[in-house]
């Protein structure tokens, strides 16, 4: 089964928590505060295989989570950091970000790319001693792992694209010109999934030829399985499109070389005036006329005009020479350039969000940032207290909840941690 869409959630493993300890060792008095970094959690990490060819993996598993960072220890041992995780993709695979449409990365080289990125170890109580504060009994969380909702789609890397109806011997074309070893058959959609070549063109040259299922009228708008691979064409460099010149199927060739290239136009203006070849199919079941006036026409256009036989091969060996020195003059097939993240979203990620609502005199605050911090407040020490105090004034929860008109003695739920609120 070809699958060239899929969508995924991937989880960058959290930090480990900093660890709250005190060196105890015979004959050392008051040893301190000894507690180690947590270790950074695993990143999420996509990379290139070329043994894969569709997406289809990722239709039945679609949550990946990497692993959490190792706790602090005692004797100021630093947690290990947890491996990333490695999500092999096919070449030409772009990837967005599911909820703004964002490209996030284009993996069309061998180059690894990081997508989310593990959280930082917490820090250990022994980076919190000071003179005043000698004893302290708490130590940071580890942050969480950056986490995303993502859309794979497959692109394929090809230099050209064989577009045209159903039944015109774009199967045929491919099958003779490479190793490609397609279905073909004398009926529409024998295509029913992008087929890619390698076409030699001497010792030296080669290009990569991608056969895409056939479009008729409306694909632009969902008609019929050509929109679904159109995408496959948006990366060719240069469109070969063949055109059956004999009409044997009961279409006028001029038309048919107009409704394709309105079809692409609809899907991607780029597609319209991307460089073409226009490749008179099927000429040996044409007359002399037919040829002729579908050669003015093209030419018309300003458009190459090859005329050929794939079925006999007739003018197949001075097309792919053509096709060769028209790449040699075009820029490299396109790669998408990451883009960046909007400063809405950058807010998002990176701002202590919180929301404060007062039901049957309970002030609940809702932050779920806090978790992790709340872990490791102990209610029973005093610099541990002074700590969390810190946070919700530097977050703006302490000034929101006077706003609010809160009062001393008032009880104050954050994330299911109830107190009563003291100046």
């Amino acid at each position: 089964m070809f699958v060239d869409k899929a969508k995924i959630k991937i989880k960058a493993g959290d930090g480990g928590d900093g660890a709250v300890s005190f060196h105890r060792e015979k004959y050392v008095a008051a040893g301190g505060p000894d507690g180690g970094d947590g270790g950074r959690g695993g990143d999420i990490v996509f990379q290139v295989d070329d043994n894969f060819s569709t997406l289809i993996d990722f239709r039945y598993k679609r949550k990946y989570v990497a692993e959490r960072g190792q706790n602090g220890g005692a004797r100021h041992c630093t947690g290990k950091s947890a491996p990333p995780l490695i999500i092999k993709v096919p070449r030409g695979t772009l990837i967005r970000d599911a909820k703004t449409g964002r490209i996030m990365a284009d993996m069309s080289t061998d180059e690894p790319k990081i997508l989310a990125k593990g959280g930082q170890g917490g820090k250990g109580n022994s980076n919190f001693a000071t003179s005043t504060r000698q004893i302290p009994r708490f130590a940071k969380p580890g942050y969480q792992g950056e986490e995303f909702e993502v859309t794979l789609e497959l692109k394929l890397l090809a230099d050209v694209g064989l577009v045209g109806f159903p039944n015109v011997g774009k199967s045929t074309l491919i099958s003779v010109v490479s190793s490609a070893k397609p279905k073909i058959a004398n009926y529409h959609f024998t295509t029913l999934t992008p087929v890619l070549g390698v076409v030699r063109a001497d010792e030296e040259k080669s290009f990569v030829m991608a056969d895409i299922p056939g479009l008729i009228e409306g694909a632009g708008d969902g008609v019929g399985l050509g929109h679904e691979f159109l995408r496959h064409v948006e990366r060719c460099r240069l469109i070969v499109h063949i055109v059956d010149v004999s009409g044997i199927e009961g279409r006028d060739p001029k038309d048919d070389f107009r409704i394709i290239n309105q079809e692409l136009a609809k899907f991607n203006e780029e597609l319209a005036k991307r460089p073409q070849i226009v490749v008179a199919n099927k000429a040996d079941m044409a007359t002399e006329e037919q040829i002729e006036d579908f050669r003015k026409f093209i030419e018309e256009q300003g458009m190459p005009f090859f005329c050929i036989s794939a079925v006999t091969t007739k003018g197949t060996k001075e097309l792919v020479k053509k096709i060769t020195e028209v790449l040699d003059t075009l820029p490299p097939i396109r790669e998408y350039e990451p883009e960046p993240i909007p400063q809405a979203e950058l807010d998002d990620m990176t701002g202590r969000k919180f929301e404060i609502t007062l039901e049957d005199g309970i002030y609940y605050v809702g932050a779920q940032w806090l978790q992790p911090i709340m872990r490791t407040v102990d209610p029973d020490d005093y610099s541990s207290l002074q700590y969390f105090q810190r946070v919700l004034i530097n977050s703006g929860i302490i000034a929101e909840l006077e706003k609010m008109g809160v009062q001393e003695g008032d009880t104050v739920d954050i994330e299911g941690f109830e107190f009563d609120f003291v100046y």
